[in-house]
This record gives C-alpha cells, structure tokens and sequence, in this order.
C-alpha cells in the first residue's frame, strides 16, 4: 500500500503536480474520499471512469477552492445559486448549472449544466490551490461500492489504478453532498446529502424534490448504488418483531441503540446521534461485509435532516423490503 501516503507539505505538492499532469489522486474531503483529476484535461478524466468501471454517461462533481473560480465553469450563475453558494460553501452542496463551452463533455456526460461544489477539508482545498485548477471527482471506489471514508478503503476499491492517495484519516460527515439543480426561480434537489433540506430551504424557500429523470443530472442517483458485498434490507415492521427472528448469519444494523438482546445489532450511534449515525454508515457497511453474514437488516430513520441522506443511502444499497414471518426473514417489495 505504498501508494497511500500522509499529508504533507511535499506529499500535497507531489499530489497537485500529479493532476497538472493528468494524473489520478484519491484524497479526503468533508463527506467522503474523492478520486480526482484535472476537470480540463478529459484524458484525465477518462481515466476515472475506466478506474471505476464508471458508465460513462453518470455526470462528475467539480471542485473548486474559491467561489470565483464557478466562473471558470458556468456560464450563469444565477441568483439563488449565489446565495446558497455565499451560505454553504465551504461545505457539502453541490451546485448544478448551466455550464461553459470549455468544461469537456465527458465530465457532464454530455449535458448543458456541470455540477460545482467548494469542499471544506483542508487537504482538499489546498490540493485544488496547488494543482491551480478545478478538479473533477466523483467518490473513489468501485462503481456501485460503498463510498470511502478511509484511505485504506480506496486502496482496497482501486489498488494500482490510482497514482497516489493522501491519507488525510475517517472523512468527518460521512455521506456525500447535497446536490441541487439551480435555475432562475426553481431549485430542485436531486440528491440529499450532507446538508439537510431544512437547511436549504432558509435561504431560497421552498425546494422541488426530483430525481425522477431517466437520465441522471447529478451522480449518485441511480437505483442501485452504495451497495455492501454482502444482501442488505430494509426492515418493514415493528422494532419488537425482530424478537421473532430465528435465523443465523443476520445482523440488525440500528441507528441508534436497540433492545433486541438475542440478536446481533451493529448500533451507528450509541448516544442517539443522528450526524454520528450519517458518519459511521459507510465505514460500518464495509466492515460487515468483510463477516461471513447471510444478511444485514437496517431499520429505517425519519426522513428529516440529515436522516434524508441515510434513507436515501439505504434504499440505493438495500435489495428490497423486508420482513420476519415464522421467525425468518421474508423479502416483500424487491427493488428493482
């Protein structure tokens, strides 16, 4: 694993010369690992797609390090997208807009708008201001996986197909971005994530839900993603009816703590933390899908806050709906 490193001064100059050259680096950002390359080179680019087998017609996050540098990418700006951008950013928002001529097609899958957002991590920031370009990333694992919160993680997703990966340690919020597609007077949001819609809503009023297109304006937002190696289900019942589950090879995966004694349960946050449980929840999937389990049932959140995001995590690694009937676990609405 010589090809992780720690952050340095001279690690962070060898990265930022990496991408000038189009080259590809994995590093940390404030949600999850992102594996980037030069946004204006699109050989660089290609290589991203074939490192994670990535169909090419699912659009890239271009990140940047400071606000003015959107003019480098959209062609309008438009007011509500100024004032999300003055209020969220650093953080996790991405913003969707009309994109310009320059931007290459293969990061925006051929659409008119690009996907813009200005990480928080330090390490992130300053790999952008020493490469002195925007770079596109998307998360860097295997297309479909579980995204990375560890160094160790991309390795384990990647291995050689990367050039260099700064190890910056665990991403602190866990699930990627929030992403908002940003017209004159229409704001939609096309996937929940570190930032919560509440949130959002405080500053431009009220937002679209979509998601529904057939093709995918923003990343992440194909039906099956996120997914363990291991079935994953979402539990459609009573938290007492888990008592009735007879059958080996199963973990319960609760949000917070959970009186079913019997059962094994891998609790996200012990104190009941929500935010803690959205950290925890792709680093968890990865490590119980390297136990000899039959399945994981996770129990559902309220979709409010950053509970949204989770959801929506869950639903796009989970193989359907389950319940417990006769003491064993029953498939009842397969995703499709």
């Amino acid at each position: 694993m010589d090809k992780i490193v720690k952050v340095s001064r001279d690690t962070l100059a060898r990265a930022a010369q990496i991408i000038r050259e189009g080259g590809l680096v994995a590093f940390p950002t404030e949600t999850v690992y992102g594996l980037g390359a030069s946004a204006f080179l699109p050989q660089a680019v290609a290589r991203i797609f074939e490192a994670k087998k990535r169909p090419r017609f699912d659009p890239l996050i271009v990140h940047i390090a400071r606000r003015d540098e959107v003019e480098k990418l959209f062609s309008t700006f438009p007011p509500k997208a100024q004032l999300l951008a003055e209020q969220f950013w650093p953080g996790p928002l991405t913003l969707i807009c009309p994109k310009k001529k320059e931007v290459p097609e293969i990061v925006t899958a051929g659409l008119s708008t690009v996907a813009v957002r200005m990480p928080s991590h330090p390490v992130a920031l300053e790999l952008i201001t020493r490469a002195g370009v925007p770079i596109a990333a998307p998360s860097a694992n295997r297309f479909g996986h579980v995204s990375p919160t560890r160094a160790e993680e991309v390795f384990s997703d990647l291995g050689e197909a990367v050039d260099l990966i700064l190890d910056g340690g665990k991403t602190p919020v866990g699930v990627e971005s929030t992403v908002l597609l940003v017209e004159e007077e229409r704001v939609v949001l096309l996937r929940p994530g570190g930032i919560a819609l509440e949130e959002l809503e405080k500053v431009v009023g009220k937002i679209e839900i979509g998601g529904k297109e057939e093709s995918p304006l923003s990343p992440g937002t194909l039906k099956k993603h996120y997914a363990p190696q291991v079935p994953l289900y979402l539990f459609k019942g009573k938290n007492e009816d888990l008592k009735e589950l007879t059958e080996n090879g199963i973990v319960v995966l609760a949000p917070f703590p959970l009186d079913v004694s019997r059962l094994k349960v891998r609790v996200l946050s012990e104190r009941g933390d929500l935010r803690e449980a959205a950290a925890f929840l792709f680093s968890t999937l990865r490590e119980l899908e390297k136990t000899p389990l039959r399945a994981i049932v996770a129990l559902p959140v309220e979709e409010k806050g950053l509970g949204r995001a989770v959801m929506d995590r869950l639903r796009r690694a989970a193989s359907g709906w389950a319940q417990i009937k006769a003491g064993k676990l029953i498939l009842v609405d397969k995703e499709e």
